[in-house]
């Protein structure tokens, strides 16, 4: 870009990629970084989205009040060329941020930030995200200019699967050491591709497991298939057939990373890598350890679990006796859980009045208790019923298939159809109570007093003109 310092370009080529995949990865996700180019020049900060305000004070104890960070820089000049280590000392040291931070010739320090979203699998696979940012940046400040602009960007947009292999690659050699055959980028696109083919118009379930090929003689099989008979790993159809044979059972389909060795119900050897497919979405964990889910194609730190922060936050509001919050709470999650897993839309009216308001539905003749586990299962599969779950604070069901209305209220929104709406209209003029409302597509909304307490605020998108980012001094002086 004309009249732009190569440095300032290369920032933020770096930086808009990282944001731009993370957000595919994740949840929408901001980027941040602190960085000194020179031993002898002061901390930058290029923070676009303010990711980093709230963190002042820590910022500030890291950073000014420290010289700790550039004694770790000044460790670069015992490296090689575009060598970087990891500091460890500074690695989640700001809460609800993933960090990773580096040293190295070319740029003396530099410490990346981005969110550690509630709902993430595993914080490895992000943090691999940022180490590759991290040497990204070292090196297209090191090498010419001409090889580098407008190519970071587009790399680190697309970085998912890497990640994922990244973090898969590291923990196997920390247990195992660097001895290992099984080769990962293989296994992941084969997840990817058995996780697309139908069968008979059903989705793949079932577990597959990835074991290292000098394991696989110590474990017990229910059947194995002749050697040269083998489907491939690169087969996904003929790898999607034999899924069923262990759909909806205790049993393991096995493969060494190159071929389907057999069937198995025994425990898996230690490092084994396991994908547990659940239909349109699936898991994968490295023994038992969750990773990332994967659906349409792709990976993701996403646990597909609905946040109910809200709602405990909403609990902690309220004048009741902890014991029963939790209880409730847990009652509240696992049918949220529930709902989202058979992919049914459902409503919740959670009522803190005394007694509990008057709602048009199906009465019962006594209210269920919830904390009787053959109740709440009964809950559960009313929820699939067309109206709302009321639930008092007293742990009862006293109704369902609820009928929910109300005056129009500011804030509707057609697209998101009538469950939504009218746990508005209803929450506005009933005000000691809350909703949740689970969409059939996974989507949970927390609403209260007319108002979607989940309601996502839009960050301002990145300036298109750039510029050097300020001292790191005069940014915490805002």
């Amino acid at each position: 870009m004309p009249g732009v310092p190569f440095e300032v370009q290369c920032l933020h080529d770096v930086l808009e990629g990282l944001r731009e995949g993370l957000s595919h990865f994740s949840p929408p996700s901001r980027a941040a970084f602190i960085y000194s180019i020179k031993p002898e020049d002061p901390l930058r900060v290029h923070d676009p989205q303010n990711l980093l305000r709230g963190h002042e004070p820590k910022l500030r104890e890291l950073y000014l009040l420290s010289e700790d960070w550039r004694a770790e820089g000044l460790r670069a000049a015992e490296l090689p060329t575009l060598e970087q280590v990891r500091l460890e000392k500074y690695l989640q040291q700001l809460a609800g941020l993933i960090s990773f931070g580096g040293v190295s010739p070319s740029i003396f320090f530099q410490m990346w930030y981005t969110e550690h979203h509630p709902d993430i699998c595993s914080t490895g696979p992000t943090e691999r995200w940022l180490e590759y940012a991290a040497r990204m940046l070292a090196r297209n400040l090191a090498i010419s200019p001409s090889l580098n602009i407008g190519t970071s960007s587009y790399v680190l947009q697309e970085y998912a699967t890497h990640a994922v292999r990244d973090h898969l690659v590291d923990q196997r050699n920390l247990r195992m050491g660097w001895d290992t055959n099984l080769r990962i980028f293989p296994i992941l696109d084969a997840v990817l591709g058995v996780s697309k083919t139908l069968e008979e118009g059903r989705w793949p379930r079932g577990e597959l497991i990835f074991v290292e090929p000098s394991s696989v003689s110590r474990m017990d099989f229910l059947t194995v298939f002749p050697r040269m008979e083998r489907p491939g790993l690169e087969n996904h159809k003929h790898v999607r057939k034999l899924l069923l044979s262990v759909e909806d059972s205790p049993r393991l389909l096995v493969s060494d990373g190159r071929h389907i060795i057999g069937i198995s119900a025994d425990e898996p050897p230690p490092c084994s890598i396991r994908v547990d497919f659940r239909g349109s979405h699936g898991f994968l964990h490295l023994d038992n350890e969750l990773v990332c889910s994967f659906s349409d194609g792709g990976f993701h730190s996403s646990t597909r679990r609905a946040n109910l922060v809200q709602v405990e936050e909403a609990l902690l509001e309220r004048e009741m006796d902890s014991t029963s919050r939790h209880i409730l709470f847990k009652i509240i999650q696992q049918i949220v859980h529930c709902a989202g897993e058979a992919r049914h839309g459902c409503t919740l009216v959670v009522d803190f009045n005394d007694p509990p308001l008057n709602i048009s539905g199906q009465k019962l003749a006594a209210p269920l208790d919830l904390q009787k586990n053959e109740c709440l299962e009964l809950a559960q599969s009313l929820a699939k019923i067309d109206g709302a779950l009321h639930i008092s604070a007293g742990l009862r069901l006293h109704g369902f298939a609820c009928l929910l209305d109300g005056q129009a209220v500011p804030g509707e929104n057609r697209a998101r159809g009538a469950r939504f709406n009218s746990a508005l209209r209803f929450t506005a003029e009933h005000r000691d109570l809350i909703v949740v409302v689970v969409s059939s597509d996974r989507p949970v909304s927390i609403i209260q007093g007319g108002v979607e307490l989940t309601a996502q605020c839009d960050w301002n998108p990145c300036s298109g003109f750039l510029k050097t980012p300020p001292l790191l001094e005069e940014w915490l002086l805002g």
